[in-house]
């Protein structure tokens, strides 16, 4: 039986090789084991110069050529591309990465009810994406098996409690480095308006949100807890903390996701 994390006997189908589908491409290959030779793509232009790399990968501009005989389909074209999208019924289940295109509308596409819906980030090409999934109805256990595997590839995946989560995520982790760069661009902005050499303070948060990254990641505590340490503390950050608390920061960032999450189901048309 072939290892959950195995993808060296798939065959699969990848539509459309942008910055995602390339870095997908790139974790299935380099983390999972896919063989290059199994993979066939499909992009407009029927071309993918990203994957470059590996010519073994076949390359066409034909989707539902690419999906015939795959073991999986994944789609990760721009949602707006969605509508002249038609896959002609492959055998395998179909996965789709594009935002906002709901199942019932993947199905049609599909031709078959076998669709999943997920979101990744092109952190995928370093194993760091975190990607929900949702299966539809029509898709088998074996089906929501196999995308798992394939989405685990590319990092963090877990299976959400309902298909409108997936727009949640699409604005929360989908953007990479997304919203965590515009705290960053804040924390270095306030280190130069302060008479800090800009290479200096672009230096300093950059390794600032790595080790934070990494701590977090790495370790037990929540960020909650994180933060309840270091305000019982009392120490300078508990000072910063309290005055975040007491501002309205909690809400301003709220709206943002808001709306993040709003264009996000409707920016598939």
């Amino acid at each position: 039986m072939r290892p959950a994390d195995d993808l060296s006997t798939l065959n699969v189908a990848l539509i459309g090789a942008g910055e995602l589908g390339a870095a997908m491409a790139a974790a299935m290959i380099g983390r999972g084991g896919l063989l290059p030779s199994r993979l066939r793509v499909a992009t407009a232009s029927g071309r993918a110069p990203a994957l470059a790399g590996w010519p073994e990968i076949r390359v066409g501009s034909d989707p539902a050529a690419a999906a015939r005989g795959a073991d999986i389909t994944l789609l990760a074209v721009p949602p707006a591309a969605a509508g002249a999208l038609a896959l002609g019924t492959p055998r395998g289940p179909v996965v789709s990465v594009m935002a906002g295109v709901r199942l019932d509308r993947l199905a049609r596409i599909a031709g078959h009810d076998r669709v999943i819906r997920a979101m990744s980030s092109p952190a995928a090409a370093m194993g760091l994406a975190y990607s929900p999934y949702f299966p539809g109805a029509g898709a088998t256990p074996e089906d929501a098996a196999l995308a798992r595997a394939v989405l685990s590839t590319c990092g963090l995946c877990d299976k959400v409690g309902s298909e409108d989560q997936i727009d949640l995520f699409t604005a929360i982790t989908g953007p990479v480095p997304g919203f965590v760069a515009g705290f960053a661009e804040m924390m270095a902005g306030y280190a130069v308006a302060h008479g800090v050499a800009p290479d200096i303070a672009d230096r300093a948060v950059r390794q600032l949100f790595l080790a934070a990254g990494q701590i977090l990641a790495d370790t037990a505590p929540t960020p909650a807890e994180r933060v309840a340490e270091m305000i019982d503390y009392a120490g300078t950050t508990a000072a910063g903390l309290q005055v975040m608390r007491a501002s309205a920061i909690k809400d301003d960032l709220a709206r943002a996701l808001d709306a993040a999450v709003a264009k996000a189901r409707t920016i598939a048309g």
